[in-house]
């Protein structure tokens, strides 16, 4: 009795290459398409993350860091402000999810009891549009 080997031919071999060749050509191009987008979330989160931690600032300190200051007084204590009971990040000051620091200006528009918060985008200057549209966070 002669025992058959199984295995797979290299026609079927091909057609199971060619299938997921196929799939890859549909999905990859919609995946890739997203990244913009992700990102653009992740600098949003970002911002909002960073204005609670301006916010948990202020109640210790009774303002906002400078511009001057900025995003660092979050990390390490402004001079001659003992009310700091920081710090109000855990890990270092992040970037945009393009590489750019986010921009803090104190006042913000809306007043002197306010800030603003921005990644200016993929192109990393003011204004833009899709991508590089700039993201805003503040009061």
């Amino acid at each position: 009795m002669k025992k058959r080997l199984r295995a797979f031919t290299l026609i079927e071999l091909m057609v199971v290459i060619l299938i997921l060749g196929i799939l890859a050509a549909l999905i990859v191009p919609r995946v890739m398409g997203r990244t913009g987008e992700a990102k653009v979330a992740a600098a949003k989160a970002d911002l909002s993350a960073l204005a609670g931690s301006l916010r948990n600032f202020r109640l210790d300190c009774d303002r906002y860091p400078t511009t001057e200051e900025g995003l660092n007084a979050l990390r390490t204590p402004p001079n001659g402000l003992s009310a700091w009971k920081g710090p109000y990040l855990e890990k270092q000051l992040p970037n945009d999810p393009w590489g750019n620091p986010y921009d803090y200006t104190f006042p913000g528009s809306t007043g002197n009891d306010s800030f603003m918060l921005r990644s200016f985008g993929s192109d990393g200057v003011e204004g833009g549009t899709g991508d590089a549209l700039d993201i805003i966070e503040g009061e």
